[in-house]
C-alpha cells in the first residue's frame, strides 16, 4: 500500500470504505494560500478538474482510485465540476458532491431527536434541490449505529465507495446532495455496522416511490404535477359536524376489487373511475383503502409495510393516487386509510435492523417481536421512531388528501403480554400490562391529526375493553375519533350463524351489546377479517337452504343499518359474494346476474340511501338520545323492535329472525300518527317473498310496551321493517 495511505489512517479508512465523514478528505479544502482537492472515481484512468480558467489534472494516489490536486484556491470554483476518464474512450462529467455543505438544519434535528418532528420525511429521504444554482438530490437517514452509509442505485453501479455519506455526529442523521440526478433513478442505501463491519443493502425508510415489487429499490420521486381541485371538499369537512353525520364506509382491497380483461391490477386513474362510479350508485359515503403503503407481499394485503411514506406502484404512480382521492372528493365521497403503525415485517432490505442492530424495533425480543404475526414491533419509547411514525400519518392526510386514518391492531399495541405466554413478556415501570408508551404514541397521534386537519378522523381497530378509546386525550382517552365495534360484530355473526330454532336461546347476543353502545364512538364492522381464513363468505355463514341464506343475509344487514353506529361493509358482501375473499383475483361480479344477489345489492342500496336521508338513523348513533328498545325481551320468538329518533323524526325498526311469519304482531311507539314502511327486507325487489306489512300504517290508542299508542304489524319471516313516521 502507498506510504502516504498507510501512514494517514482517515484515508486508508477512507479507501476501505468505512470513514464516518467522507468530507473530512474529499472535496475542496482551502488553506491560506492553497487549496486541496481529493475525488475519489473507481474506474476512472485520470481525472479533471473544471477550473476558474482551466481544466486542472488531478494527481492519482498510487495503488487507489483516490484522485488529488494541489493548487492556488482562487483557480478552483466553491462548485465544481470533474471530467473522468476510463481510458478507453469514454468520458463523463458531473459536480463534485463534496464541495457543497451540510444542508439539513439544526432545527430538523433537534426536533427530530426529541420526537417532536411532524414533517421528518421533508429532511429525511430524497428530496430534490437546487443548490447555487446546481439542481441534485438530497439524501438523508437515520443510522445511528452505522460506521459507513453510502447511497448506491444505477447511477454509480450500485457501488458503496463511490457516494459515501456524511455523519452528522450525535444526531445519527447522514446526508448527502448528490448532483445531476433525475427524479425516476433507483437508489438504495449501503450501511456498514460500525460494531461488526456488517455490510447491508437497505431501502430508504422515508422512500416516497418504489420499483414494483418484487424488486425493492427506491425512486428518486418527481415533484408532484397533480393540481388539487377538492379545495372545497376540505373546507367543508373541516367545518362538518361529523359525530352526527351518516357513514357508511366501503372497504376495498384494490388489487383484487375489479382486474383488467387478462387479470391485471387496474392503475389508481381507473380504479377512480370505475370505483366511484360504483360507490355513488350504491351510496355509500365513504372508501376505506386497505393498506396501500408499499409491501413486497401480496399475500400481506399490505399490512407487511416497508414502504411507510410510498403508495404502492402496483397501482401506479404517487400522483396516480393523489388524483384517485381527488376524484372521489370531487364526487362527494370520502377517502380513508388503513395505515398499520403495530408492527413492520422482517424483510432483510427493509426497517429489519435498519443500521445492522434493532433501531425501529425494540432489542428486547420480548416486546419488539410479534410471536403470531413473525413481525418486529416499534420501539415507541425512541423518539426518533415517534417522528417516523407520527411523519407518515400527517404525509398521508396532508401531501394525498385522505380524510382520516383506520389504525390497525390497536389492541396489540396496548398491552405487553398481547398474544403473550407468561414469562415472556416486561411488565411496565408500575409492574402493570399496559404499554404506556405505546398509549403516549396514540395519545400524540391523534391530537397532532385532530390539530392539523380539522375534520379528518382517526379510528382504532381496538378488540377489547380499553376504556375511553375514542374520548378526548385530555379528558384522558385515547383520543380516537370511533372504534371499530368488535363484540357486537363477534356477537351478531355467531348469533345469525345459528339455526333459527336455536336463536331463542341466544336471544342477548343482539340485545348485550346495547349495554355499552353509548361508552364509545362506534363503527358497526362486517370487514374483510371475517370472510378469510376458512371463516367463510357472509353468505356461507348464515344458516339453512338457498332462500333462508340469502333472507338471512338481507336480515342482518337491516339489522345492522338500523343500528346506532356507522357502519362498514368489506368489498363482495354487498352482493352476497358466494366464496371467501381472496387476495389474487377479482371478486365474483359476473354472480349479478342472479335475481338473489342483484337484490342483496339492491337492499344494501337502499339501507345506504336511507341511512343518508333519514336523520333518525344516523344524527344521534352515539348517544342515548337517539335509540330505544320498543321490544327486547320476546326471545322465544325471537323478535327485536326498537326506535331510532332525532328529534321528532322517528323510525321504528321490527326485526324477524325465525322463518315464521308472524302477522297480528303489536309494537309500542312514543308518538301517534300515519308511518310508512320505507323498508321490507323482505320485499320481492330483493328477492324475498314479499310478505309483511308495506304501504302506511296509522297508530292505534292502544296503550303498548309503555307507549300510549302502538301499531299493528305483520312481520314477514327472516326479514326486517322499517317504518318511518311521516310528519305534517
Amino acid at each position: 500500500m502507498n506510504a502516504l495511505i498507510s501512514s494517514y489512517e482517515p484515508l486508508q479508512r477512507l479507501l476501505e470504505a468505512r470513514h464516518h465523514d467522507p468530507f473530512q478528505l474529499l472535496g475542496r479544502h482551502p488553506s491560506a494560500d492553497h487549496a486541496v482537492v481529493r475525488a475519489f472515481v473507481p474506474g476512472a484512468a485520470s481525472v479533471l478538474i473544471h477550473g476558474t480558467d482551466a481544466r486542472l489534472p488531478m494527481q492519482r494516489v498510487e495503488h487507489s482510485d483516490l484522485f488529488e490536486w494541489h493548487g492556488p484556491a482562487e483557480a478552483v470554483p466553491h462548485r465544481y465540476r470533474l471530467e473522468a476518464h476510463d481510458g478507453h474512450g469514454h468520458t463523463w462529467e458531473f459536480y463534485d458532491p463534496y464541495c457543497f455543505p451540510p444542508l439539513v438544519g439544526d432545527l430538523d434535528l433537534h426536533l427530530f431527536a426529541e420526537g417532536r418532528h411532524r414533517h421528518s420525511h421533508r429532511f429525511l429521504g430524497a428530496r430534490s434541490l437546487s443548490i447555487d444554482g446546481v439542481d441534485g438530490v438530497l439524501f438523508a437517514t437515520w443510522a445511528p449505529n452505522a460506521e459507513r452509509v453510502s447511497v448506491v442505485g444505477d447511477f454509480n453501479r450500485w457501488d458503496g465507495r463511490c457516494h459515501p455519506m456524511r455523519s452528522r455526529g450525535s444526531s445519527g442523521i447522514w446526508e448527502l446532495f448528490i448532483p445531476d440526478l433525475a427524479p425516476g433513478e433507483l437508489y438504495k442505501l449501503e450501511i456498514r455496522h460500525r460494531g461488526t463491519g456488517a455490510v447491508a443493502v437497505k431501502t430508504d425508510p422515508y422512500g416516497r416511490w418504489f420499483e414494483l415489487r418484487p424488486s425493492t429499490a427506491a425512486r428518486i420521486p418527481p415533484p408532484s404535477t397533480h393540481q388539487w381541485r377538492d379545495a372545497g371538499w376540505l373546507t367543508a369537512r373541516a367545518e362538518s359536524d361529523w359525530l352526527h353525520a351518516p357513514m357508511s364506509i366501503y372497504e376495498v382491497h384494490l388489487g383484487s376489487w375489479q382486474r383488467d380483461g387478462h387479470g391485471g391490477f387496474l392503475d389508481y386513474r381507473e380504479l377512480a373511475h370505475r370505483l366511484v362510479e360504483y360507490v355513488k350508485t350504491q351510496e355509500f359515503t365513504h372508501i376505506e383503502l386497505l393498506p396501500v403503503t408499499e409491501h413486497p407481499l401480496d399475500a400481506s394485503w399490505g399490512y407487511q409495510t416497508t414502504g411507510y411514506f410510498a403508495p404502492t406502484s402496483r397501482f401506479g404512480d404517487p400522483d396516480g393516487l393523489r388524483y384517485f382521492i381527488d376524484y372521489c372528493h370531487q364526487n362527494g365521497i370520502g377517502v380513508l386509510l388503513d395505515w398499520v403503525p403495530a408492527h413492520f415485517p422482517r424483510d432483510s432490505f427493509a426497517l429489519a435492523r435498519f443500521d445492522g442492530s434493532p433501531l425501529y424495533e425494540h432489542e428486547d425480543p420480548r416486546r419488539g417481536e410479534h410471536r403470531d404475526w413473525g413481525t418486529f414491533i416499534f420501539n415507541f419509547g425512541r423518539a426518533e421512531v415517534l417522528s417516523f411514525l407520527i411523519s407518515s400519518a400527517v404525509y398521508w392526510l396532508e401531501e394525498f388528501h385522505f380524510d382520516g386514518l383506520r389504525v390497525d391492531a390497536v389492541a396489540s399495541m396496548l398491552y405487553l403480554d398481547y398474544s403473550r405466554e407468561h414469562g415472556d413478556w416486561v411488565p411496565n415501570v408500575h409492574g402493570g400490562r399496559e404499554n404506556l408508551e405505546a398509549i403516549a404514541f396514540l395519545r400524540t397521534l391523534n391530537s397532532v391529526v385532530h390539530e392539523m386537519f380539522p375534520g379528518a378522523q382517526v379510528i382504532a381497530e381496538e378488540s377489547t375493553a380499553w376504556p375511553m378509546v375514542s374520548r378526548p386525550v385530555e379528558m384522558g382517552g385515547l383520543g380516537f375519533s370511533m372504534k371499530w365495534n368488535m363484540g357486537w360484530m363477534n356477537d351478531t355473526l355467531d348469533y345469525m350463524h345459528k339455526e333459527p330454532v336455536h336463536r331463542q336461546y341466544h336471544h342477548n347476543q343482539l340485545t348485550f351489546g346495547l349495554l355499552y353502545a353509548f361508552s364509545e364512538n362506534f363503527v358497526l364492522p362486517f370487514s374483510h377479517d371475517e370472510v378469510v381464513h376458512m371463516k367463510r363468505s357472509m353468505l356461507d355463514k348464515m344458516p339453512g337452504d338457498d332462500w333462508q341464506r340469502f333472507a338471512n343475509l338481507r336480515l342482518l344487514y337491516t339489522y345492522m343499518y338500523g343500528m346506532p353506529g356507522k357502519k362498514l361493509l368489506f368489498m363482495g358482501n354487498e352482493f352476497a359474494q358466494g366464496r371467501e375473499w381472496t387476495h389474487d383475483h377479482s371478486l365474483d361480479w359476473h354472480l349479478l346476474e342472479y335475481p338473489q344477489h342483484q337484490g342483496v345489492q339492491g337492499l344494501v342500496r337502499d339501507l345506504n340511501h336511507l341511512h343518508r336521508r333519514v336523520p333518525a338513523l344516523h344524527r344521534h348513533d352515539f348517544d342515548h338520545e337517539g335509540f330505544a328498545w320498543a321490544d327486547c325481551d320476546d326471545a322465544a320468538h325471537s323478535l327485536l323492535a326498537f326506535t331510532r329518533r332525532a328529534g321528532d323524526d322517528l323510525v321504528v325498526v321490527v326485526l324477524n329472525f325465525t322463518p315464521v311469519p308472524r302477522n297480528g304482531y303489536r309494537v309500542g311507539v312514543p308518538l301517534p300518527g300515519s308511518y310508512e314502511v320505507l323498508l321490507n327486507s323482505d320485499s320481492a325487489y330483493y328477492g324475498g317473498s314479499n310478505a309483511g306489512t308495506g304501504g302506511h300504517r296509522h297508530t292505534d290508542p292502544v296503550p303498548w310496551m309503555g307507549h300510549d299508542h302502538s301499531l299493528l304489524l305483520s312481520l314477514p319471516p327472516l326479514a326486517g321493517l322499517i317504518l318511518h313516521r311521516r310528519r305534517y
